[in-house]
């Protein structure tokens, strides 16, 4: 497995549009742009931050998991992406090594990434998302 740098923080929030004043306004990120990715129930807004970014993450459902994660831990940080070559290979090769995957096989993300979670079980209470992107 090659990891190739931290793709980027997740930090859950209850309004991205809150929480843009503390990132574009007083530390002056650049907002890159915001997608929702359905499946996820997530809306998500991208700040780059050298080669890596910070995410925030609101929920567009009560149900969905940003909201379940802030109503159980509160708004903060989610979980750190590590982006790899092959995530497909990662995650079979760290299956083998014993650790518990939250998903087999990766799922869509934001910006078309493929995506897998680790459990934090097995990361020192971590949650370790894995990322595959395509280079433009």
């Amino acid at each position: 497995m090659k990891v190739l740098k931290i793709d980027h923080i997740g930090i859950a929030v209850k309004s991205i549009d809150e929480a843009k004043n503390l990132y574009s306004g007083l530390l002056g990120l650049n907002h890159e742009g915001s997608e929702t990715v359905a499946e996820q129930k997530v809306t998500t807004a991208f700040f780059p931050v050298g080669d890596t970014e910070v995410e925030l993450m609101e929920s567009t459902s009560p149900d969905g998991p940003i909201a379940k994660y802030i109503e159980k831990k509160g708004e903060g940080i989610q979980h750190i992406a590590f982006r790899v070559e092959n995530i497909e290979e990662a995650l079979a090769e760290l299956k083998a090594k014993g650790i518990q995957l939250i998903d087999e096989k990766p799922r869509r993300g934001a910006s078309g990434a493929k995506i897998a979670f680790l459990h934090p079980k097995s990361t020192f209470g971590v949650l370790v998302e894995l990322c595959e992107k395509q280079e433009s």
